[in-house]
C-alpha cells in the first residue's frame, strides 16, 4: 500500500509534463472596455461549505501514507499555512487500515494548527471510519471521494460500489463537520449531482478531467489487460460545471481538475463554482520550485485573480456568474446535445 502511494505521486508528476489541451480554452470572456472600477475595489473572498475564506481556491486532496508523502504533506501544509489556503489531505483509508501511517497525515495539522483542513476518505467507508478520518486530522470538513473508474482500472481496486450512496447519506447525517463529496477527475453529471442533493449533500466538487489522469496512472501500473480506452472517460471540469447549472443557486459547487492558472480559476467561478481546488499544479510547484517559491507563486495568483476580475468589471466573486461568456467546440456541442439551459445565464453558444 505504501509503495502504491509513492507510485501515484511519481506517476502524477511524470505525466504532468505532458502537453495538455483544456476545455477551459473553449470558454472565452467577452471583453468590455470600461470596467469602471479599480483593482483595489476587488474582494476575492468566497464562502463554501459554511466557511468564509480570503481567496477562491485551495489545495485539493493529494497524498499521504508513506515517509515520502509525509514530507510532501509537510511542505504543502507550510504552503497552506503561509498563504491562508484551506488544504485537503489524500485518502486516509491507508492510515485507518494501518495506524503506523497516521503520522504522514497528522503532519498537516501539526504544521498548520489553525488552518482549514479537510480530511479525505473513499465512498466505500462507513460512518465509523469517517469519524476516525476526521479525528486524525482534527478536520474542519470531510471530503468523500467517488472514484469508480479509478478503482476498476486499479489492479487492487474495489469491485463493489453498491453501497456508496447509502454510505454517504449515513455519513452526512452522522458527522458534525461539513461533508464535501468529490470526484477524482472524471467529472459529474446532472443526475449525479441530483442524487447527492437528494441524500442531503450540500457541497459538491465536480472534479472533472483535464488534470491528473488516474485512469492513465492505474493503466501504467497494470502489467497486462490494460484499460487504455478509458483514459479519456468522463466529463471535463467545464462540462461538469455546465451540467451543474441548475443547481448553482442552492448548492455549493466546487470546481477542480485541470486548473492551470488564475484565468482558469476565474472562468470556473464565472461558470458557477463557489471555490476551486488545485492539486497537480501545486504538487509540481512544491516538488520542483520549493516551498518558498510556491508561496510566492500562490500569493501572486491572488493578485492576478483580482486583476482579471477588474478587467471583467466584477468586484466580488459572486458577481462573476453575470459575466458574458462564449462557448466553443465540444463544450458548445455538449450543451446542445444535453439540452443544458443556459438562457438564464450570460452564456452564448
Amino acid at each position: 500500500m505504501t509503495s502504491r502511494k509513492d507510485e501515484h505521486v511519481k506517476l502524477a508528476e511524470m505525466f504532468f509534463e505532458e502537453p495538455r489541451v483544456s476545455d477551459f480554452d473553449n470558454v472565452r470572456f467577452v471583453h468590455h472596455s470600461f470596467p469602471e472600477m479599480a483593482v483595489d475595489d476587488v474582494d476575492i473572498s468566497t464562502s463554501f461549505a459554511g466557511f468564509t475564506v480570503g481567496q477562491p481556491f485551495f489545495i485539493n486532496a493529494m497524498t499521504g501514507g508513506s515517509e515520502k508523502t509525509k514530507i510532501i504533506n509537510e511542505k504543502l501544509a507550510v504552503v497552506a499555512r503561509e498563504t491562508c489556503l484551506p488544504i485537503a489531505s489524500g485518502s486516509l483509508s491507508v492510515a485507518i487500515k494501518n495506524p503506523s501511517l497516521v503520522d504522514s497525515f497528522e503532519i498537516i495539522r501539526k504544521v498548520n494548527p489553525k488552518g482549514l483542513v479537510f480530511a479525505n476518505l473513499g465512498a466505500g467507508h462507513n460512518v465509523e471510519n469517517a469519524k476516525k478520518a476526521i479525528d486524525i486530522l482534527e478536520a474542519d470538513a470531510l471530503q468523500i471521494h467517488c472514484n469508480v473508474v479509478q478503482e476498476i482500472i486499479m489492479p487492487e481496486g474495489d469491485r463493489d460500489f453498491s453501497n456508496w450512496l447509502s454510505n454517504i447519506e449515513k455519513i452526512v447525517k452522522a458527522v458534525e463537520v461539513p461533508v464535501i463529496v468529490k470526484e477524482v477527475g472524471f467529472g459529474m453529471s446532472r443526475k449525479t449531482i441530483k442524487e447527492l442533493k437528494d441524500i442531503g449533500v450540500k457541497t459538491i466538487d465536480i472534479s472533472g478531467s483535464g488534470g491528473t489522469n488516474f485512469a492513465k496512472i492505474e493503466n501504467y501500473r497494470r502489467s497486462k489487460y490494460k484499460y487504455d480506452y478509458l483514459e479519456n472517460f468522463g466529463q471535463s471540469t467545464v462540462i461538469s460545471l455546465l451540467e451543474a447549472q441548475e443547481f448553482i443557486k442552492n448548492t455549493d459547487i466546487i470546481a477542480s481538475g485541470g486548473i492551470r492558472h488564475p484565468l482558469d480559476i476565474v472562468k470556473a467561478l464565472a461558470l458557477g463554482a463557489k471555490a476551486v481546488g488545485v492539486a497537480g499544479v501545486f504538487l509540481n510547484m512544491v516538488l520542483n520550485d520549493g516551498v518558498e517559491k510556491t508561496i510566492e507563486n500562490i500569493n501572486n495568483w491572488k493578485i492576478e485573480i483580482a486583476s482579471i476580475m477588474t478587467i471583467l468589471g466584477k468586484s466580488k466573486v459572486s458577481e462573476l456568474v453575470n459575466t458574458d461568456m462564449v462557448l466553443f467546440n465540444e463544450v458548445r456541442e455538449w450543451c446542445l446535445v444535453r439540452r443544458i439551459d443556459i438562457n438564464k445565464r450570460h452564456l452564448v453558444l
